[in-house]
């Protein structure tokens, strides 16, 4: 059961093409933004739909690949873990931050949005 610890599945649109960061000592991450959407009905039997959005960070390779393949508009199928971290803005302000840090993911050719 331990391999079930905080680990996150969605399928959802990127909302961004990936943004890369380069850092000195070689390491790249690339960061987007996936949304996903929930469709029910509301108290008026009306069709709602909800829209959430995740930050996606990819470390190394996935990064690399991420680079290369993802765009704005893609449909795909991504898992990876949860984490928080904060951090403090150029005004001192704290700020919390959650992410989900990317293992895999798949592509659907051809399906955007």
């Amino acid at each position: 059961m331990t391999t079930l610890r905080n680990r996150v599945q969605l399928v959802g649109n990127l909302g961004m093409n990936p943004e890369i960061v380069n850092f000195d000592s070689g390491k790249k991450i690339a960061k987007f933004t996936v949304a996903t959407n929930e469709t029910y009905s509301n108290g008026k039997g009306e069709p709602k739909t909800e829209t959430q959005w995740h930050n996606v960070v990819a470390w190394g390779k996935q990064a690399e690949i991420a680079e290369k393949h993802l765009e704005k508009g893609n449909e795909i199928a991504l898992e990876g873990k949860i984490t928080y971290r904060q951090y403090e803005d150029k005004n001192k302000q704290t700020k919390y931050l959650t992410e989900i840090v990317l293992s895999s993911y798949v592509v659907y050719p051809g399906r955007k949005n």
